[in-house]
């Protein structure tokens, strides 16, 4: 039996078809719904065409979700959370740049902004729950007490690995009404319920880069400093075979914009921003066996055993994901082995562990590694490939 009953939901409007139709979907099944569209940044500060920019949280999207909740009959809401999302995850983002990471500031913003804020503002409005249009599942575990975090129905548009930083009291109070759907349904349950953006194109960029030009954005956020970054080596096995626009500017696995000539074809393998220093190789060198995470939050289990668990971990959103072994050390670092190395770990982004359908958890990736702590479980490739 389901541990909800029918109350008050937020439902968290981007102006897309996705989160018009899970309200729907929640007034059809008779939640008492609020749509509420939060405005993250100031549009003359991020560049762009602040009138009609297709991401979430733009004027365009505002005013879309305004129709969408005329249409349903329900009340619609903006609220600034301009503040906390600068503090929160436009510094974090450029922040992470100018430490040489590559940072994913969409899970930080799922956590403390989309989640967190949100569900101060729940509380303020007496509401139980928040929703979204996010492709993912819940499902209760009795046996564990714990909500468990599972991927969408929908395997192409499957979203779970930017929520797997949700704590579970987060995940508690949620609702994916889209979760058991396909794309293709929602669109057409877009059209059953008349909804004004059944047919509405979808994002792929980052709210606050609405260009998607991350240089331009960055030189705009810091131009002294990145002014000050121009001109640092690209080095391959201590030569100098040339100079970068910025270090922030490349991420590892790169290879196109290096401005670089060479026999054959090369690519970043690591930023060294004590050093304003690009350093450059052969794809191969590219491949590792492991990686160590921080920030780690779990959602499967409190803990991973002592001798680690098997999984299928993804190194990025587009990843497949690989089987590896993960394991976590007294400070809570984790570890990922993996059964074959992996091209382009690269930290900042989050690594994601899955079993079947469930995230069991994850964490932001901190570096690379082809060794492993002394302590880490010596199980056989073969156990978990």
């Amino acid at each position: 039996m389901s541990k909800r009953h029918k109350r008050r939901v937020l439902v968290g409007m981007s102006g897309g078809v996705d989160s018009a139709v899970a309200a729907a979907l929640l007034c059809e099944q008779g939640y008492e719904v609020i749509g509420v569209t939060i405005k993250t940044y100031n549009y003359e500060e991020v560049g762009g065409n602040a009138a009609r920019e297709s991401s979430c949280c733009s004027l365009e999207g505002i005013n879309d979700a305004r129709r969408v909740c005329q249409q349903l009959g329900i009340v619609h809401l903006v609220v600034d959370f301009t503040q906390p999302f600068r503090e929160q995850v436009i510094d974090y983002f450029v922040a992470e740049y100018l430490s040489g990471r590559t940072p994913n500031p969409c899970v930080r913003c799922n956590w403390l902004i989309k989640w967190g804020e949100l569900l101060r503002k729940a509380d303020a409005l007496g509401a139980e729950y928040i929703a979204t249009g996010h492709y993912a599942r819940l499902a209760y575990d009795e046996q564990r007490a714990r909500w468990r975090l599972l991927r969408g129905r929908d395997q192409r548009k499957d979203q779970s690995y930017a929520l797997w930083m949700l704590p579970q009291p987060f995940l508690a109070r949620t609702l994916f009404p889209l979760g058991e759907l396909t794309k293709e349904e929602v669109r057409q349950l877009a059209e059953r319920f008349g909804l004004p953006v059944a047919r509405k194109g979808e994002s792929f960029e980052l709210c606050f880069v609405p260009d998607n030009d991350y240089a331009s954005f960055l030189r705009r956020a810091v131009p002294e400093t990145m002014e000050a970054l121009r001109g640092g080596p690209i080095v391959r096995d201590g030569q100098v075979l040339g100079r970068h626009e910025g270090y922030p500017l490349y991420t590892i696995g790169q290879r196109r914009g290096l401005g670089i000539s060479a026999p054959e074809p090369l690519y970043v393998l690591d930023i060294v921003p004590e050093e304003n220093m690009l350093i450059v190789g052969p794809q191969e060198q590219l491949y590792h066996w492991g990686l160590s995470a921080q920030q780690v939050n779990l959602i499967a289990l409190p803990e991973l055993p002592p001798e680690g668990i098997e999984c299928v971990a993804r190194i990025r959103y587009k990843d497949e994901g690989a089987p590896a072994l993960a394991w976590q050390d007294a400070e809570g670092v984790l570890w990922v082995r993996f059964a074959e190395p992996r091209r382009a770990i690269t930290p900042g982004q989050s690594v994601v562990l899955y079993r079947d359908e469930e995230v069991l958890g994850g964490g932001v990736i901190r570096t690379w590694c082809d060794s492993f702590p002394a302590e880490f479980p010596t199980v056989a490739v073969s156990a978990y490939s």
